[in-house]
């Protein structure tokens, strides 16, 4: 297939999708995100948020009151007009805990449908919590561990098991009823929040295993701990740390006076700053009677779960990396039938002779193959620190920090060589974070990829014709006699490279 051919495909990808669009009314703020389409991976097109706070007072007054209320408003009458002029034939509205327990509640349901144009769900605190659910077996592959969603309003806690989802529980634990309850006393919050878990019967099965954490007010907390530790990332989703850490950290959130005064805090919306030391108090208690064996922070929630629950069986079994990868390569690089064609030229590199490879290890790196040549447009001088950017920053789902470490790393190297000369002013920071094994293995799967070019030129049909094999402490490379024009001092370079990466000596052989 020509490049052009290849671009035609792209395009007719994008244009066979339906965009999708989902109104989360929530309790601090309400949100209209538009997807291209209801797939494995899909691609905020569009993403707005209004901070409305409709949560504030319901607590204390049993209204979301009028201020609230007219923000809200106007905010669905705007996504009402951008979802019309944008031709999203498929909207999806929903609101949950502040709108849930309101008395006026109905009545703002009636002016907001009205304004929205569209009939607008309230979610029960039970299905609040499988969304949620939903929304993390959206984003992670093998999900097994509890999943908590903190919200202005409510905490909604559930129990995942691959697949299957079991007890769940919703407590009303939101930041924003919390500031209300409490008169902005974060001890007096503590104490709440300690007494209302302490009351969820099953949490005990979630000690050893994971804690998935939801919700803005979670996430601010992991990009404040970031910004301290000096992260290399910024990219929230899949983020983890040891629970004993976030316990620490949660502690020192709550305890100071003033949240201003901590390193990083300057990261943290202004928005966010008043719910964080109560989003803390409450992690923390949580972590304590929960005892998971880590925390890992989320992006995917209840928006993201109403995709899945919506997606086709078929459509859920496929990966979420692989899919957005293959996505990626049909938008961003020459072929992606030559990216296909890298996945299984590589495989003979990690089979019989060569290194060995775990299952998840091998998806790694067919997803890197499938990356490797999405910044072929860069200037030659800087496509590997390009491509290194992208990659580290994608809206990846599906993989955890370790492995888009890797995937950054493997795609600089298919552009910068594997040389440490070369890699000099590659991030020393994201170096820390990987071991040895996956930085070596980055460098081999980068070393392959700019062999494998020298012979394709990214174009697919000639990298499937010259198959590499061990024989005994030698790397060979066949070409076919119509292909052995291609042979030249360039390739043998770059061949020379891999194979001694990979503790062999080179050898091409050309078939006649």
């Amino acid at each position: 297939m020509t490049a052009l051919r290849e671009y035609q495909s792209a395009s007719e990808h994008l244009g066979s999708l339906e965009p999708i669009g989902v109104v989360d009314i929530g309790s601090n703020s309400v949100r209209f995100v538009i997807y291209d389409g209801l797939t494995r991976a899909p691609s905020p097109v569009f993403n707005e948020k209004v901070l409305c706070g409709l949560g504030k007072s319901v607590a204390s007054t049993g209204k979301l009151g009028a201020k609230s209320v007219t923000c809200a408003t106007e905010a669905l009458a705007r996504f009402h007009a951008i979802s019309r002029n944008l031709g999203v034939k498929n909207l999806y509205a929903i609101a949950t805990a502040a709108v849930r327990e309101a008395d006026d509640g109905p009545e703002f349901i009636r002016r907001g449908e009205k304004e929205l144009g569209e009939r607008i769900q309230i979610l029960s605190g039970e299905k609040e919590a499988t969304l949620a659910a939903s929304g993390i077996m959206m984003g992670f592959v093998g999900a097994d561990g509890v999943a908590g969603d903190l919200g202005g309003g409510s905490l909604e806690l559930i129990d995942i098991s691959g697949p299957t989802l079991n007890e769940a529980t919703t407590l009303p634990l939101g930041g924003l009823r919390l500031i209300d309850t409490t008169k902005g006393k974060v001890d007096k919050a503590e104490q709440i929040a300690g007494k209302a878990i302490e009351s969820v019967p099953w949490l005990g099965r979630g000690k050893g295993r994971p804690f998935y954490a939801v919700g803005g007010t979670w996430r601010a907390l992991a990009k404040m701990y970031m910004e301290q530790t000096d992260y290399p990332l910024r990219v929230m989703h899949g983020f983890s740390l040891p629970t004993r850490t976030v316990i620490d950290f949660c502690e020192t959130i709550v305890k100071a006076k003033k949240l201003t005064t901590l390193p990083g805090a300057s990261e943290v919306s202004k928005a966010r700053r008043d719910t964080l030391p109560f989003g803390a108090a409450v992690l923390e208690q949580l972590l304590k009677k929960l005892e998971p064996s880590e925390v890992i922070f989320s992006v995917f929630g209840i928006r993201e779960g109403l995709l899945y629950s919506l997606m086709p069986k078929e459509e859920r079994k496929k990966d979420p990396l692989i899919s957005s990868c293959e996505l990626f390569a049909k938008l961003r690089s020459r072929s992606v039938q030559h990216a296909m064609e890298l996945c299984d030229w590589t495989d003979a590199l990690f089979g019989p002779g060569g290194m060995d490879e775990t299952a998840d290890e091998r998806r790694l790196r067919h997803a890197a193959c499938l990356l490797s040549d999405i910044g072929w447009r860069a200037h030659p001088d800087y496509r590997g620190e390009q491509s290194l950017n992208i990659v580290a920053h994608a809206g990846l789902g599906g993989i955890d920090h370790p492995g888009r470490m890797f995937l950054a790393l493997a795609v600089y190297f298919r552009h910068a060589g594997s040389s440490e000369a070369k890699g000099e002013h590659l991030s020393e920071r994201m170096k820390r974070f990987v071991t040895k094994r996956a930085l070596t293995r980055a460098r081999i799967v980068g070393a392959a990829v700019r062999a494998a070019h020298m012979l394709s030129i990214g174009m697919p049909g000639v990298i499937d014709m010259t198959p590499l094999t061990y024989e005994g402490d030698r790397l060979v490379m066949t070409i076919p006699e119509a292909f052995a024009g291609l042979d030249g001092e360039r390739l043998r370079r770059r061949f020379g490279a891999l194979a001694t990466l990979l503790d062999k000596t080179p050898e091409i052989r050309i078939l006649g």
